[in-house]
């Protein structure tokens, strides 16, 4: 399998407390909990193309996104690119405030806005479907010790597989683990990760983020996004 791990790469390289706890970068921590995964490249904002031409996409079986701060500068023939591989049968992981991340909102058609409170309260992320693929072997629930909150209501359309949801100090609640399919590809949105906390060095997180790319991989290969065929002349007459 060929993963691409995309990140903007903005904090890191500007607040010296999150290159404290990411010194390679939230990609490179990534990069370590997927090694086991398949063959792993990183891709960041501020390489040509955002590090994402057509040569990498087109090789690319599941990409991971992470974006925060930097939405609007993520190009738009990059995010129709994106958006057309995933219509074709590649596999998109989605992480925490990736949910703003313009691709996403674009293949499920709806703002993906959601409350938001930074205090670093503890999150329990409980799973609702055991007996899917991107549980396994997760404990029931995950406990991360501080979190940014994420909290209800989300604004996505209903999930087709809902794996994972959270609950947080503040008593709010969070559908935080969200499986969709658009075209060919699978799509998994995860919203444990923010850049302020070591969340993607937690075991469980890192366990579900790797089975989520495996559920995500394209069974039975990747194809170009199909035009509409002509109807026969005739049909409609």
């Amino acid at each position: 399998m060929n993963v691409t791990i995309w990140n903007e790469n903005v904090h890191e390289r500007t607040e010296e407390h999150v290159r404290a706890i990411y010194p390679e970068g939230i990609h490179g921590a990534l990069a370590g909990a997927l090694a086991d995964v398949g063959t792993v490249r990183t891709a960041t904002l501020e390489q040509p193309e955002h590090g994402l031409p057509a040569d990498v996409i087109g090789a690319t079986d599941v990409l991971t996104w992470w974006g925060h701060v930097a939405h609007d500068d993520v190009d738009d023939a990059v995010v129709g690119r994106v958006h057309d591989a995933v219509l074709g049968g590649m596999g998109l992981v989605v992480l925490h405030s990736g949910h703003y991340a313009k691709v996403f909102k674009r293949l499920l058609g709806t703002s993906c806005s959601l409350r938001w409170r930074n205090e670093g309260e503890r999150e329990l992320v409980w799973t609702v479907d055991p007996g899917h693929p991107i549980a396994a072997g997760v404990p029931q629930p995950i406990v991360i010790e501080a979190q940014e909150m994420y909290g209800e209501h989300f604004d996505i359309p209903a999930p087709d597989e809902l794996v994972f949801v959270s609950s947080f100090a503040g008593g709010e609640v969070f559908r935080g683990g969200c499986c969709f399919r658009r075209g060919r590809g699978r799509i998994f949105y995860f919203s444990p990760g923010d850049q302020d906390y070591p969340v993607y060095h937690h075991p469980d997180v890192r366990r579900v983020i790797a089975n989520a790319v495996r559920w995500a991989a394209p069974a039975c290969g990747r194809h170009p996004v199909p035009d509409a065929p002509e109807s026969p002349r005739g049909w409609f007459e």
